[in-house]
Parts: C-alpha cells; sequence; structure tokens
C-alpha cells in the first residue's frame, strides 16, 4: 500500500494540464518545473530521510511520508493560484521521496527470507502506481472537475497510513523478537550506529547504477516520441512506442530482483541491461523507421537494471538500518544524477540537428552504469567497510517514534 501511494502525485497531473491551465495560471515553464520536480524532490529527500532515520523509526518516516504527500495532494487540489500549486506539488513530492527511501529498509525489517519477492511484489505495485492514474485522470476530471481529479489521491494516502498503526508500541505484547537495536529476545539493548555509506566505493557504485538506470530511463520517457516523430512516425504510433518502452518495465519487475537474490553475483542482469539499452539505441539512431518496435522494445528491456538497484540495497547490507541509510544515499544521489539526462540530450540535439550526439552522450552513462554495475554485484556487504558503520553512546531506547522494534515471528 506504501508503495502504490509513491507516484500518484507525478503522474496524475500531466495529462489535466490544459484543464488546469484554464482555472489557475500554468504557463509552460512552470510546466517544465514540475517535469523535473519528481527527480529532483526525490534525490533531496533520499539524503536528508537518512537524517530522520537516526532519530525515527522507518514505520514513524514512512506513516509521516505519505501524510506529507496526502496533504500535498489535497493542497494543490484547492489551489486557488499558481504558487500554492506548486507548493503543494513540492509538499507531495518530498514526501514520496522520502516513502521511495524507507520501503527497502522496512523490507529488511520485516521480510529479511524473502527480499526478491517482496522487493518484486513493490517494485510491481509502484509500476501500477505510476500507470492508472495517468489512465482515470481525465474521466475523472470530466465527471467532477479537475480539482476532484488531483485530489482523491490524498484519500489513497490516509488509506495506506492505517495498516502501520497496528505497529504502535504497546499494540503487541510478548518479548519482540531478535534484532540489531536489541539482544536476543530484546533484553539488552545494544549501542546505536550511524551508518555513513559515502565512505564505501560500493556505496559509490551503487548509487552511480540508480542514477544511470533513471538517467537513461526518464530521457527516453521525454524524448523518444519527438525521435519517433522526426522519423516520420505519425503522433499516434510515436505515443505507442512510449507506452511499449515503460510497459516492458511491468514484467522486468516481477523477474529482476528474484533473480538477483538466487545469484551471488547479479551482473549478467547489469549486462542484459546495457546491452539491451545500447542496441535499442543503435536502431533509434540508425534505423528509427524500419523495425521500430523492435528498437524500442529493447531500450525498454534496458531499464531491468533499476529494479536490480533497489533489491541490492538490502543484498548488499545487513541490517534494516544500513540498509536505510543505503537506500537514502544511493537514491539520493542517484536522482540527482538523473535529473541531468533530459536536457543534456535536448540541447545536444538541438546544437547538431541530430540525435547522433544525444546517443552518444547516452552512450557514455552506460559504461559507468556497467562499471558501477560490476562494483556492486561483487558478493560483498557494504557495512562490513571498516569507515562506514560507528557506534555513538546513545542506547537504541532513547529513539523517538512508533515501530522500533522488530514483528513477532
Amino acid at each position: 500500500m506504501v508503495a502504490f501511494t509513491l507516484r500518484t502525485a507525478v503522474t496524475s497531473v500531466p495529462p489535466l494540464t490544459t484543464a488546469i491551465g484554464q482555472d489557475i495560471a500554468l504557463p509552460s515553464w512552470l510546466i517544465g518545473v514540475l517535469g523535473m520536480l519528481p527527480t529532483a524532490l526525490f534525490g533531496l529527500a533520499g539524503l536528508l530521510t537518512p537524517l530522520l532515520m537516526r532519530a525515527w523509526s522507518v514505520e514513524a518516516i514512512a506513516v509521516a511520508a505519505m501524510a506529507a504527500s496526502g496533504l500535498g495532494q489535497a493542497v494543490r487540489a484547492v489551489a486557488p493560484e499558481t504558487g500554492t500549486f506548486l507548493a503543494g506539488s513540492a509538499l507531495a513530492l518530498a514526501g514520496m521521496g522520502a516513502g521511495n527511501v524507507v520501503l527497502p529498509p522496512m523490507v529488511k525489517k520485516y521480510f529479511p527470507d524473502r527480499i526478491g519477492l517482496v522487493t518484486a511484489l513493490y517494485v510491481t505495485i509502484i509500476s501500477l502506481g505510476t500507470t492508472i492514474p495517468p489512465l482515470v485522470a481525465v474521466p475523472v476530471a470530466d465527471a467532477a472537475g479537475w480539482r476532484a481529479s488531483v485530489g482523491w489521491w490524498a484519500a489513497v494516502n490516509a488509506v495506506a497510513i492505517l495498516p502501520w498503526l497496528s505497529v504502535w508500541p504497546g499494540r503487541r505484547g510478548g518479548v519482540p523478537a531478535a534484532s540489531p537495536e536489541t539482544g536476543e529476545g530484546g533484553s539488552a539493548p545494544r549501542p546505536r550506529v550511524v551508518v555513513r555509506p559515502w565512505r564505501a566505493p560500493a556505496a559509490w557504485a551503487l548509487a552511480l547504477l540508480f542514477g544511470c538506470s533513471s538517467l537513461n530511463t526518464y530521457t527516453m520517457f521525454g524524448w523518444l516520441p519527438s525521435i519517433l516523430t522526426g522519423a516520420g512516425l505519425g503522433a499516434a504510433d510515436a505515443g505507442f512506442q512510449l507506452a511499449l518502452f515503460s510497459g516492458i518495465g511491468l514484467p522486468l519487475s516481477l523477474v529482476v530482483p528474484v533473480l538477483a537474490a538466487r545469484l551471488r553475483n547479479p551482473f549478467p542482469i547489469v549486462a542484459f541491461g546495457v546491452v539491451c539499452f545500447a542496441a535499442g539505441y543503435a536502431g533509434l539512431w540508425l534505423a528509427p523507421g524500419s523495425a521500430t518496435w523492435v528498437w524500442t522494445t529493447l531500450a525498454g528491456l534496458g531499464p531491468a537494471t533499476f529494479p536490480l538497484a533497489l533489491v541490492l540495497v538490502n543484498l548488499r547490507t545487513r541490517t534494516h538500518q544500513s540498509s536505510g541509510a543505503v537506500s537514502g544515499f544511493g537514491q539520493g544521489i542517484g536522482y540527482i544524477v538523473a535529473c541531468a539526462g533530459p536536457l543534456p540530450a535536448g540541447l545536444l540535439h538541438d546544437a547538431t540537428g541530430g540525435w547522433g550526439a544525444t546517443f552518444a552522450f547516452l552512450g557514455a552513462t552506460l559504461v559507468v552504469l556497467a562499471a558501477s554495475g560490476w562494483v556492486i554485484s561483487r558478493p560483498h556487504f557494504i557495512d562490513d567497510h571498516p569507515r562506514v558503520v560507528e557506534p555513538v553512546a546513545e542506547p537504541a531506547s532513547s529513539r523517538r517514534g512508533f515501530g522500533s522494534r522488530a514483528p513477532r515471528r
């Protein structure tokens, strides 16, 4: 349920920009800003959320993130002018960015023996939460207005919060299970630790794997229709090819995390993604109007590296605290890197009059993707690096927030 809320504010608005613009001022520059906000705020939230994890539990942060996201969507639904609409969007996207970060450590905490399966489930649900809002946005707006179409997703956030209230302290009897914060049976608290992933080369490799995967994906989202219409395809055909590119991600999100969890070294998945990206780009550059569906399909298989990066957050850490810190660092740096994709791709096209320079730029990022994938795929744990995990004097019992205990098994 958390996963389903993590993209609704991103994809529910683009189909409604014309209707919104008839009610409040929505100039083209603001539409461009709204297009850049998701990756920018996801990156910022990724870097800041691990700081909150030092004081709050992952459950508390998840509830706060969903509440912020729901509030932001409600604010922009009633926004009387542009500034309020932009502020509501920023609040909603910041909440979703924090939710992105806490999902991997929650999987690590509650399902340590089913990481691949549960990761596959939540990544697939994220894909559904990305696909459904634009499909229903216009019909709901036609029936009840754009404000209702934008704002009703806040109710979904409210519903998603309710199950997490069941892990409030004191709701469960008995002795908590062992966790990294307590001794066996929860009897002896251990010293709290601070995890500093930026000190580990493998964490930087994971961040670049996140970043280059997202950079290539968002660049294709932004420019694939232009590439194809420039090659002579109609707008409807180009839209179908974009849907094909994005739709291939659904089966990938089901298969890749489960497969990666079974492999000691999942670098073959990285190699598969890089080769598919490269082959698809070559076809889209040299023969975009011929066998277009083949090139689009190949390029659509490239983002197999994104669900791989998500599951590696847990496969390359020992505790959910480490997972949270690595998740925030990897996604924070990764989404900031992703921001540097669509704009340079368009500028290179405008400067050269063709797409060759753009595909050369993307090809260079694939080299970085392959190298970073090689480093993080090797079997080791990021928190085993001697400078990453540092104990501090404050005991775990002083942590605020609910749900800090591990669930009973």
